[in-house]
């Protein structure tokens, strides 16, 4: 074998390293590499050849050498289906800059100056994303981000599904609704852009948090590079959505945390960081407490502002615990009232001076940035025994979502009755299910399909008077209404039905119907494609699949609003009447 397939050989003999199809995953392996990943540099140290290569003996000893290794294995004729180092190399400049021409800290990754378009709808599914580099396809981008049309329209009410018939706005001609949006987070937020730029009070988001072992499969594992990518691109328009004295909440663990406050200080300016905000959910017991390593039981908020001096943020206080109560407030008044007594100094005759506080009175302590009062069900056993009877149904789907309760918290400290929420990665529906309740006109975008547990079943439920989260503690009994609609697909109908197919027939009829009325590739020649379908049956499934998935444009998964009128795309008439109502056109 040649030193490239001897390479090649060794490194798929780590799983790690190979995706399903057998292909070997280079931005893993060079991800390794950067880690000093033990594992990898034992097995180059295994092969004498490889070894000669790419290590360097000083004094008895071999040193990795990291960047030969990884310049080789980024290099485009190592393998056949690998990024050029031209594509590894995208995002190292800032505004025409290289980095040692800055003088301020950024974080730099490739693929930066990119858009990602994150199209996964199910959990389960892993995507080859397209990085569009802003500078080499901004046509591509711009038609990507285009406002979308709207289809499926729905009121839902006590009464429960209803058509809409109307769009209300207020005297400026903000739309008044609650919405619930189906489809890709960033193509949503964009044809959003128009109605609600500058007009959200709140946003709220609780991100994939990469740890490589959630649900979130983008991109194979969901590599660190192109989480980053996918998170920018998210940040930068919802800063465009906020009002001036606005205010974001971006969820997330330890995995990306510190990453994630440099993007934000790029993006929001470091001088619009609020707070840290430490959430400690559970408690170190049981299987949770094994092994040597400190327990992890606590997530993190970043806090940032618009404009941090016009920031909205009101002072919350946090009821007394029994022990406080105990410690402090044990002495009674004539007329039988705790208080505490605090000393303020002594007179002139040098008498003690003493403030009274009463506990009837008094609001409790002030909110500080670490929150050990609210819990996760499922993190805390003594929180999931006393909730049980009322949240185990609601979170079976969503074992990790997070407590109404949280959401409360960070929505009265940044807005009041009436201001625009926005969630624009939604999940289970808390922030919206929350805001419904408190009484704040929100929107949420969700692209993943949930099935019973979808958000819109749970805030019809909401709307219905649940009992569960908050309901009992604020007396919910019901009402309200929403509106859910979704972003109309096209190429990206193709695309589900292309991973749900089950065979080789079923692949063939979904081509032969591409044919005559999907957007492919430009590059595509369909004569070759049929001439070589012999070849193609030869194929993995998995293969085949790919095969069509890279044939698709990817900038028509759904149908822009610019071509609403266009026959090929069939819009009812229906569809073309709430979409001016919407877009107010």
């Amino acid at each position: 074998m040649s030193f490239n397939e001897t390479l090649q050989t060794l490194l798929k003999s780590d799983p790690r390293f190979v995706d399903q199809d057998g292909d070997l995953l280079k931005s893993e392996v060079i991800d390794k590499a950067w880690k000093i990943d033990r594992q990898l540099i034992g097995l180059l140290l295994d092969n004498a050849q490889i070894k000669a290569k790419f290590f360097d003996e000083i004094k008895g000893h071999w040193v990795f050498n990291i960047n030969t290794f990884i310049d080789y294995v980024q290099d485009k004729n190592f393998y056949a289906s690998s990024y050029t180092k031209f594509r590894n190399k995208i995002g190292l400049t800032i505004d025409g800059k290289y980095l040692k021409e800055r003088g301020e800290v950024a974080l730099v990754w490739p693929y930066k100056d990119c858009v990602l378009e994150g199209g996964q709808s199910k959990e389960e599914e892993k995507r080859k994303e397209i990085f569009f580099n802003e500078v080499l396809a901004q046509d591509e981008i711009d038609r990507l981000l285009d406002p979308k049309v709207l289809s499926n329209f729905k009121r839902y009410t006590v009464k429960g599904e209803e058509p809409v018939n109307e769009i209300k706005r207020d005297k400026d001609g903000t739309i008044r609704e609650n919405l619930i949006i189906k489809g890709n987070n960033l193509l949503a937020l964009h044809s959003l852009k128009k109605q609600f730029q500058g007009k959200v009070k709140l946003i709220y988001i609780d991100p994939p948090f990469n740890t490589g072992g959630d649900s979130f499969n983008y991109n194979d594992s969901f590599m660190h590079s192109t989480w980053l990518t996918f998170m920018k691109n998210r940040l930068l328009i919802a800063k465009e959505m906020l009002t001036n004295d606005g205010n974001i909440f971006i969820h997330i663990d330890i995995n990306e945390s510190h990453y994630l406050k440099v993007l934000c200080d790029e993006v929001y300016d470091r001088e619009n960081f609020v707070e840290e905000i430490i959430w400690a959910y559970g408690s170190p017991s049981g299987g949770r407490a094994a092994g040597a390593k400190p327990v992890n039981i606590h997530d993190y908020i970043l806090h940032y502002a618009k404009q941090y001096q016009l920031r909205k943020q009101n002072k919350i206080f946090t009821p007394y615990s029994k022990k406080y109560i105990a410690d402090w407030f044990k002495y009674k008044d004539n007329d039988g009232r705790l208080y505490q007594k605090r000393m303020r100094g002594r007179d002139q005759e040098g008498n003690v001076q003493w403030e009274k506080q009463y506990l009837d009175e008094s609001k409790g302590l002030p909110l500080t940035t670490v929150w050990t009062d609210i819990k996760q069900v499922y993190a805390d056993p003594r929180a999931y025994k006393e909730n049980q009877s009322e949240h185990a149904e609601l979170i079976k789907g969503f074992p990790t979502q997070k407590p109404e309760r949280l959401i409360q918290r960070i929505i009265e400290m940044a807005s009041e009755v009436g201001d625009i929420i926005m969630d624009f990665q939604l999940g289970s529906g808390t922030t919206a299910s929350v805001a419904h309740k408190i009484g704040r006109q929100y929107i949420g975008v969700e692209q993943l399909d949930y099935g019973k547990d979808d958000s819109v079943i749970r805030l019809q439920k909401v709307i219905k008077g649940d009992k569960t989260g908050i309901s009992k503690e604020i007396k919910w009994t019901g009402g309200g209404d929403f509106i859910y609609c979704e972003l109309m697909k096209y190429n990206e109908a193709f695309i589900e039905r292309i991973r749900d197919a089950e065979d080789t027939d079923t692949i063939l009829s979904i081509w032969e119907e591409m044919k005559a009325r999907s957007f492919l590739n430009y590059n595509v020649d369909i004569k070759k494609m049929d001439e070589n379908i012999a070849e193609f049956r030869e194929l993995s499934l998995s293969k085949q699949k790919d095969v069509l998935l890279d044939i698709l444009n990817k900038n028509q998964l759904y149908v822009n609003l610019s071509e609403i009128e266009d026959n090929d795309f069939k819009v009812s008439e229906e569809d073309k009447r709430l979409n001016r109502l919407f877009y107010g056109e």
